[in-house]
């Protein structure tokens, strides 16, 4: 259980434990910005590319192992709040970034092993391009060369003042806990350079915002080339040594690896590949993918189908594939049936289903040079779920393929309710270019969502960076309705900026359930709980957040998380969360809240207390920890989300 304000959070008096789970929720929500300040400390000798990776390698490694004691530093000065302490997570994350960023710009001792920080990134790796932030003016290129003449330490020192605001007394604490054994000849050293704060928050030095180069393609062509002679020989040699004289091989009667079957080649024929007719539909009872006919202006176009087909059996090394997670990424076991051949702003696509995936080839409109292949799972998908898949993004924006039942689409701002949404157009099921959720940029002020209507209504659906878009309702679990609905809206809007914690993870929906409604000790207003349930598509690993939502506050405040959990779904339509919270008398709170049908709520730890019914407010001190047990009305009892 976190602790939680009605304002930012913020760190107790004096050098609290940090857990692993804190330090995690600390680097999920300020990532961008430890990637910064990363990306600023690196000496820029490393090469823009080098330097990217390594920053957000540096970040990625800097979770503690266990309890750490982090340091007691002041907040930045534009947003720091009660007492002027900031997150303690936050605090023990920039010291370990700054510590190993500045390992990082040392040259390795002769006599000495190199440390991890000082050797190229294992991870993360982005085969065949060249990454670097977006180019910047006249002011950015002058200021990143009077850095680069900065020793390490100093850099630190001016970032530290420039970036996080704080000032010159507490940047060197933070450069003395990182290592620095002369702080004030630091600070003295960046003040050579002429402070510009504003140039430090710019695209230029944003790790998170890049543009993407290839490398030498034509010593990659080389390397390719010798590679697959290489593994060429290999195959043959290993096969021949697995047979013995006069027996069986390892694999049986099977045929060898090389060999081709009649089902192998008929998944790669396009004259076989499933083309449904445009009114099949319309008298079918199924509302799934396997009723969609094929759309697109390149449908009859032998050769793309081919090279698509083709890719999909047996990929190249320069094809960029990827997958959702649990979906398998191996060649057709048959013809699959298509949905879509065509041009899509300056590319080729074409879009197969197979009854299990959805399988998304790509090629540049001038060539077929850095081609990519796409998986998305839609076992079972039906409904809401089998409506629209991506085209294309370009530029931030996503192009849609709507199902043939779908009458419109529109553009809607989760965050702006009470907002007319933008209608998008169709044409032959493709909807015009719809801009995308936020990225993971530090900010959310938009969380833009696809509306469609069909014959029973309409439905939201959510881009979360893969194939097929998340379906989003609203209700008890079990219950849930369409999240597009006047009071869904408004239930969804404080808490839709928590769905950039779910990108990327095969997510088939999210139901937003508010389970009470608390009224707050010193006549403070009702707050609102909500959890938020985010199934996969795998059937695994769902992931569960509590939220907690002060009068008046525009976004909500995560008060507990889960992965893996029944709660909050179908089969356990149960939850219990807690949170500290500080009221506007400046006293702090326990507030703990169960589903309607908890009959009992009680506190222990560092807390304790016990209230009848389904809510539970204690007075308690800052900082301090709880553990929550609750009763049902069946009898069974339930833990606190954690």
């Amino acid at each position: 259980m976190q602790s939680q304000d009605a304002a930012p959070r913020t760190a107790p008096a004096s050098g609290p434990a940090v857990d692993v789970e804190q330090a995690e929720a600390a680097l999920v929500e300020h990532y961008p910005r430890l990637v910064r300040l990363a990306y600023l400390v690196l000496p820029p000798g490393l090469g823009r590319t080098r330097r990217v990776l390594t920053a957000h390698a540096l970040v990625q490694r800097a979770l503690p192992r266990g309890r750490a004691s982090a340091s007691v530093i002041p907040a930045q000065a534009a947003g720091g709040t009660d007492g002027g302490r900031e997150d303690p997570g936050y605090s023990l994350l920039r010291v370990q970034v700054l510590r190993t960023a500045l390992e990082a710009s040392r040259p390795p001792k002769r006599a000495a092993w190199p440390r991890r920080s000082q050797l190229p990134p294992l991870f993360p790796q982005v085969w065949g391009l060249k990454l670097f932030p977006r180019s910047g003016g006249a002011d950015e290129l002058a200021l990143e060369q009077q850095l680069s003449a900065l020793p390490g330490p100093a850099r630190a020192a001016y970032v530290l003042r420039g970036l996080e605001r704080l000032p010159e007394d507490d940047v060197r604490k933070v450069l003395s806990a990182a290592g620095v054994t002369r702080p004030t000849a630091a600070l003295r050293e960046a003040s050579v350079v002429p402070r510009q704060d504003a140039l430090l928050e710019s695209p230029e030095f944003d790790p998170c915002s890049l543009q993407a180069r290839p490398t030498d393609l034509m010593r990659r062509r080389q390397h390719t080339k010798a590679a697959l002679v290489a593994a060429g020989a290999a195959v043959v040699c290993g096969v021949l040594l697995a047979l013995p004289s006069g027996g069986w091989g390892p694999d049986g009667a099977a045929a060898p690896g090389y060999a081709q079957n009649p089902a192998a080649r008929a998944a790669v024929d396009p004259a076989k590949v499933t083309k449904v007719p445009p009114t099949a539909w319309r008298t079918s009872a199924r509302t799934d993918f396997s009723v969609w006919p094929a759309r697109g202006g390149l449908t009859g176009d032998t050769a793309l189908l081919r090279r698509a087909l083709a890719v999909w059996s047996r990929p190249g090394g320069s094809v960029q594939v990827s997958a959702t997670p649990g979906t398998p990424s191996g060649a057709p076991a048959g013809p699959p049936q298509l949905l879509y051949a065509g041009r899509v702003d300056a590319a080729r696509v074409v879009i197969f289903y197979d009854g299990l995936r959805i399988a998304r080839y790509a090629e540049r409109a001038g060539g077929t040079d850095g081609a990519a292949l796409d998986f998305a799972r839609v076992d079972s998908a039906t409904g809401a779920e089998a409506e629209a898949v991506v085209l294309g993004r370009a530029d931030g924006n996503v192009r849609y393929l709507t199902a043939p039942w779908v009458t419109g689409a529109a553009e809607r701002d989760l965050l702006k309710p009470s907002a007319e949404p933008v209608d998008l157009g169709l044409e032959d099921g493709v909807t015009a270019p719809l801009a995308g959720p936020a990225e993971g940029t530090g900010s959310c002020s938009t969380w833009n969502v696809l509306q469609l209507t069909e014959g029973s209504g309409t439905r939201l659906l959510t881009d979360l960076g893969e194939l097929t878009p998340a379906h989003l309702t609203v209700g008890r679990p079990g219950a849930a309705d369409e999240a597009s609905k006047a009071e869904a809206l408004r239930t969804w809007s404080p808490f839709a900026c928590s769905l950039a914690a779910v990108r990327s993870q095969g997510v088939r929906s999210v139901n937003a359930w508010e389970f009470a409604r608390q009224t707050l000790p010193d006549g403070s207003g009702a707050a609102a709980w909500v959890c938020t349930r985010a199934d996969t598509w795998r059937g695994d690993g769902p992931r569960v957040l509590a939220q907690f939502q002060t009068p008046g506050g525009r976004y909500g405040a995560v008060a507990a998380k889960a992965e893996g959990v029944a709660a909050c779904g179908t089969k356990d339509p149960h939850v219990l969360a807690g949170v500290l919270w500080k009221s506007a008398e400046g006293r702090w709170y326990l507030l703990a809240a169960g589903s309607s049908d908890t009959q009992s709520i009680r506190a222990t730890g560092g807390v304790t207390g016990a209230a009848d019914g389904n809510l539970l407010a204690v007075r308690a001190a800052q900082g301090a920890q709880a553990g929550l047990k609750g009763a049902l009305e069946d009898g069974r009892t339930i833990s606190g989300l954690r």
